[in-house]
């Protein structure tokens, strides 16, 4: 026998074959059930604590993922899933991961069969194809225009959320902000962007029905001199600046001998001419408002009160280029290049409110405003922050319908159906892929099996009476009731998704159990050089705790 031959370091831990596949389904499953109780509208909350001993309180599968910190490789991929759902349609973050966690259960029986991994993933692929094909077949385009149905999806959307019970309240606000901000793009494409045109001011105090969408926008500033400018105007001429009406200093510091005295005064009168020269061209135009990015000095400011103009200064980029939009202003680098065509005259009335303790410049009443402000008002700081997540999720539902205007039945049905089709084809798959794709059928259950679950009813009973229903790939509308666990047709409950959602969530779930189905090996241990010095006795223990510490407690040797 010859002496066994020591490849790896003693530091690195490997493990492989059937051991990886089990701790890696195993720390998936473990990240599902952190967040299965958060689906469906009789869902649970989550509080997690951050380092800094903050709060957050939501049920967003996404949010409460990402506070997580996850040692198993595995389950760190999980997460990733629901980010990448999140960034791409904004919502069923939270089926993702059931669903995924529910492939790879699934899996573990052809696992433990000896099944090649490579076959299991070749019968989900299979089986993805099939079930996009059947999500083809019972989608229904919609009217983008017709605000009652949209306004049920997107309510079926936010009724899984906290702020369900506030009823259209922030659907209407959703529908409204990606109303707005929608460019046609021609070919009847519209392109929604939210994240830059659409600003979500969270204000405290006051209750959320006084939350509105502003017909224009809404900034954190007040005017510059209070006392002297005016702080309403109706339909102001607006001119946006991208550069400090200030004196420009030197570089660096700058030292300039002045032989005589006269020469002091020649050079602050220089200084004081700039600055004039520059308010009055831009006085040229008689704007009613000037906004600079940048700062404004108290000698411009003088000039600009006594033309009566209102003057904001550094004002972010961002929220510059939303009133832009609003207004049909263009943003001037240069006050020596301003045109007329420049001034904005989009916006209706300028006014400086307070609320709260801050005072807010709202220019509002805009004619063909591209941009827009939600403002939310709400109890406490930690409620502001629940109700924007879902805001968000809402006008992402709204933006995907503008998009691509096809629905699916929600509540679980289309998941039934498509677990009908998928059974009804698993019979003319041959060979050996045939079980893994019926298991990957009998795993789309898991979505309204949850939402039963979370409502309390008779499980069992509930998805044997559904199955029933749905055994043909027929009634493709019958689905669960989220609120009350009955069984209901959903085209009569306006229980709806949008269909690029269901699109992306299969595609996500399948592909990543696959790709965690195909790890049979990990690598793990320090990847630093040690110091030649430092004992190597102080690094072992680490090793052990640090690699994979879930994945001891799941398998006992």
């Amino acid at each position: 026998m010859h002496a066994p031959v020591l490849v790896l370091k003693d530091s690195l831990k490997r493990e492989s074959g059937t051991k990886v596949h089990h701790a890696n389904i195993q720390a998936s499953k473990a990240v599902a059930d952190i967040i299965r109780t958060t689906l469906g509208p009789r869902s649970m909350l989550k509080m997690l604590l951050d380092a800094a001993g903050g709060i957050v309180v939501t049920n967003d599968g996404n949010a409460i993922l990402r506070e997580l910190d996850l040692a198993h490789p595995a389950a760190k991929s999980m997460i990733e899933l629901s980010r990448t759902q999140d960034e791409e349609v904004g919502d069923g973050t939270t089926s993702v991961i059931v669903l995924a966690g529910e492939m790879l259960h699934v899996a573990e029986a052809f696992i433990d069969k000896n099944y090649h991994p490579t076959v299991i993933c070749r019968a989900y692929n299979k089986a993805l194809e099939d079930a996009i094909a059947a999500l083809d077949k019972i989608a229904m385009p919609i009217d983008v225009k017709d605000r009652s149905t949209m306004l049920g999806l997107v309510r079926s959307c936010i009724g899984t959320k906290f702020t369900s019970q506030f009823g259209d309240l922030i659907a209407d606000l959703a529908i409204d902000a990606t109303q707005t901000v929608g460019v046609d793009l021609g070919q009847g494409l519209r392109e929604v962007d939210i994240k830059k045109y659409i600003k979500v001011e969270k204000v405290p105090g006051g209750q959320l029905e006084d939350s509105k969408v502003l017909k224009g926008v809404m900034i954190n500033k007040d005017v510059v001199v209070p006392g002297k400018m005016k702080r309403k105007i109706v339909n102001p001429r607006i001119i946006l600046l991208d550069c400090p009406l200030e004196y420009k200093k030197g570089e660096n510091q700058t030292n300039a001998e002045l032989v005589r005295e006269e020469d002091w005064e020649v050079l602050l009168k220089m200084e004081e001419e700039y600055i004039e020269n520059l308010c009055m061209q831009i006085l040229k135009f008689k704007p009613d408002l000037v906004i600079t990015e940048k700062g404004l000095s108290d000698l411009a400011c003088h000039y600009l009160s006594k033309a009566g103009v209102s003057a904001i200064r550094r004002v972010r980029k961002t929220d510059n280029n939303r009133i832009a939009k609003a207004s049909g202003a263009v943003i001037v680098n240069r006050p020596d290049e301003l045109q007329e065509s420049d001034v904005g005259t989009g916006a209706g009335l300028l006014e400086v409110k307070k609320i709260g303790d801050e005072f807010f410049a709202f220019i509002v009443d805009c004619k063909d405003p591209k941009a827009c402000t939600v403002l939310l008002r709400g109890a406490s700081k930690d409620l502001l922050n629940e109700v924007e997540r879902n805001l968000q999720d809402a006008m992402s539902v709204a933006r995907n319908i503008i998009k691509n205007p096809k629905l699916v039945p929600g509540g679980g049905a289309t998941e039934l159906t498509v677990s009908a089709t998928l059974k009804q084809k698993s019979s003319s798959v041959e060979g050996i892929e045939k079980w893994p794709y019926e298991a990957a059928a009998i795993a789309f259950e898991a979505i309204p099996r949850t939402l039963a679950q979370n409502c309390g009813v008779n499980v069992i009973r509930t998805m044997t009476a559904l199955q029933g229903k749905h055994a043909n790939g027929e009634n493709a509308w019958i689905g669960i009731d989220g609120n009350t666990g009955a069984i209901a047709d959903m085209k009569e409950r306006k229980i709806w998704d949008a269909y690029n959602v269901k699109e992306q969530t299969f595609k996500t779930a399948i592909e990543a159990a696959c790709m965690l189905l195909r790890i049979d090996d990990i690598v793990s241990g320090i990847k630093k050089k040690q110091a030649p010095g430092a004992s190597q006795a102080s690094s072992k223990p680490k090793v052990e705790t640090e690699a994979d510490a879930d994945g001891e407690q799941i398998l006992p040797d």
